[in-house]
């Protein structure tokens, strides 16, 4: 939890380990701050949270794992709609900050553990999640400066957009309860066709997918029906 008087200061910018002033905007239920050295939440993004929260039910009990948090807007709502805690990586020292003082902000603190680490490093080998939230990097590595408002590390997919969306599917291969979900952000439906081929390999299965348009979909991952998964 945040002292009292944290919050005012952040939007004074009065606090030093924030680099600009933040802005606010809604998400879903959610007053989201955030400032230029994370990606400003899209709106579109709600539908991972509402996805994650209709997927709830039919899985397993534990908290939900998101990936990439960023400002942490996407997983908060989740928990907010399905009433489960959260564990959030990132490895953006603002990243982390801005998302422990948003789930401050949301009344959700104490629901929320926040790892600020490399997603292949921040889990013990021995957890395991019933719903897996990602919104990495996609964009090659060719086409950032199309975004000069995003910070690189938030977009800069690599050389084809796919390297942090790989180290997703390898903690959902070792991390995804067997009858768990992996909801994983992807540019479109061109990486929804390469990722097909890249869960098989883990052994994954892309089983369903929703397209926003022709750069911004989620496809939902499970374990492939006969591999094993402890829970």
């Amino acid at each position: 939890m945040f002292t009292a008087g944290y919050e005012e200061q952040v939007f004074a910018g009065a606090v030093p380990e924030l680099m600009d002033r933040p802005e606010r905007v809604d998400f879903g239920a959610l007053d989201i701050a955030f400032d230029g050295t994370v990606l400003r939440p899209r709106p579109w993004t709600a539908m991972q949270s509402i996805w994650a929260a209709e997927l709830a039910p039919s899985v397993g009990p534990g908290p939900i794992l998101e990936l990439c948090s960023g400002a942490g807007h996407i997983g908060l709502y989740a928990v907010v709609l399905s009433g489960r805690q959260l564990v959030q990586v990132d490895s953006e020292p603002a990243a982390c900050r801005f998302a422990r003082l948003n789930a401050d902000r949301a009344g959700i603190a104490d629901r929320v553990d926040i790892r600020c680490d490399d997603i292949a490093s921040a889990l013990r080998p021995d957890e395991r999640f019933p719903l897996i939230i990602a919104d990495p990097p996609y964009v090659p590595s060719v086409d950032v400066s199309r975004f000069p408002e995003d910070p690189r590390p938030a977009i800069d997919g690599g050389p084809a957009g796919l390297d942090v969306i790989l180290a997703c599917l390898d903690v959902a291969a070792g991390h995804l309860s067997g009858d768990g979900a992996c909801l994983l952000q992807v540019r479109g439906p061109g990486q929804l066709e390469a990722l097909a081929s890249l869960a098989d390999a883990r052994p994954l299965v892309v089983a369903d997918a929703r397209v926003h348009d022709d750069e911004r979909a989620v496809a939902l991952v499970r374990r492939q029906p006969h591999a094993s998964g402890r829970p």
